[in-house]
């Protein structure tokens, strides 16, 4: 027989995520709030996703470990194996009423198989562009179909959530053929402010307080841009322009960064007020990735007061306008970026104005009414559905 609707029946939402717990990343960081939030507002809510021995977040609800192995070149994220006996007797045992699914993965897929043998709603959300990731590994050949498999993904899902509508749009030119919608991010302003600047901090770790500081937060992984980043700011330093460099975060090109640019800082991995003080502390932040779907750490950044030169593309488009909260130009222009770069760091006027402009347009990204949006499009997956429950006790 056809599912209920929503409105009588309990919303119980199983969510698959490749990482939930054991790598800090913006996936991961929006999955927990939408626990939290989910939970603050009674609705049911168990995670599936690999673990590890050492988690680096405390996460939010309760989490079942699906079996799994590292991944080649990048071990230290992991594979789940899909759903295992085990793992789908707990899932049978949740008896969930809508599926989501935060990667296209193997768990994803196992998961999205289940739901529609069982009948129920599956959306799903667009984190990370990963197609674009071969281009940083040599294998740019595998991407169309990588590309290719992602469309099919995707297109089974009852509804798919992009973070920006320059995403959305995107991914509409690429002819994905299911419901888009948005799932925005937000970001705590209250923690993330320009009251957080501390030259007592900067001096520490060895910046003056007339120094123009550079900064970069995120995963120190190839696929960050990290290459031309480093290719920028060795062009600003034959340049002359004088400038320091502030790296937060970790990750396996951390080494590399360290040889190529010997005199920046790296802070490794910060978080809650240390990570705030960090964005706060600098002056420009440059984030030249392609990858990102949406761009938290430009969001934060902005949140901060500093202004920010992004890449053009999807992560940072919907969120930095160009010559007023900071500049965009293409990836690969390295003349272009270094010249945004340029203008910032020769003109303290500049950068307060562009920054104070950056925090108006952060205000603009509230989590709770970001969220509640997103399980409005929970009910109506439920609600409006063409299902039928065949999960046994479902």
């Amino acid at each position: 027989m056809n599912s209920m609707p929503s409105s009588i029946t309990p919303m119980r939402v199983a969510i698959f995520s490749g990482n939930y717990n054991y790598i800090m990343d913006g996936p991961a960081r929006a999955l927990n709030r939408l626990v939290a939030y989910l939970e603050r507002q009674n609705i049911e809510v168990m995670v599936f996703a690999p673990t590890a021995k050492e988690a680096v977040i405390e996460h939010n609800g309760t989490l079942i470990s699906v079996p799994s192995i590292t991944l080649p070149m990048r071990s230290e994220y992991r594979l789940g194996l899909g759903l295992t006996p085990r793992v789908k007797a707990r899932l049978k045992a949740f008896k969930p009423t809508i599926f989501h699914l935060a990667a296209p993965d193997l768990l994803g897929y196992s998961a999205l198989r289940q739901a529609k043998k069982w009948g129920l709603p599956v959306v799903s959300s667009f984190h990370t562009r990963f197609d674009t990731y071969a281009r940083y590994y040599g294998i740019a050949a595998v991407e169309k179909y990588v590309t290719k498999y992602l469309h099919n993904f995707y297109d089974q899902c009852d509804q798919v959530y992009a973070p920006s509508e320059s995403m959305a749009d995107e991914l509409r030119q690429e002819n994905l053929k299911t419901d888009l919608r948005i799932w925005s991010r937000g970001v705590d302003c209250d923690r993330f402010n320009p009251a957080r600047r501390d030259l007592a901090w900067r001096r520490s770790v060895g910046f003056a307080d007339d120094d123009v500081v550079i900064g970069f937060t995120g995963r120190l992984v190839l696929e960050k841009g990290l290459g031309f980043f480093a290719e920028t700011i060795e062009l600003l330093e034959k340049q002359g322009l004088a400038h320091k460099v502030l790296f937060v975060g970790e990750g396996p090109e951390r080494n590399r960064m360290q040889k190529r640019l010997p005199k920046a800082h790296f802070t490794g991995h910060l978080s809650d007020e240390p990570l705030a003080r960090a964005y706060a502390s600098s002056d420009i932040f440059f984030n030249p990735s392609i990858s990102e779907t949406f761009g938290n750490v430009t969001l934060e950044a902005m949140a901060s007061g500093v202004p920010c030169v992004c890449a053009e593309a999807t992560g940072s488009r919907s969120l930095v306008l160009h010559d007023k909260t900071g500049f965009m130009a293409t990836f690969g222009d390295h003349a272009a970026f270094a010249s945004h770069l340029s203008a910032l760091a020769k003109s303290e006027k500049l950068r307060k104005t562009f920054g104070a402009a950056a925090i108006d347009a952060a205000h603009m990204f509230e989590w709770d009414a970001i969220l509640g949006g997103l399980v409005d499009n929970y009910r109506e997956a439920l609600d409006y559905g063409d299902h039928k429950c065949l999960a046994p006790g479902v």
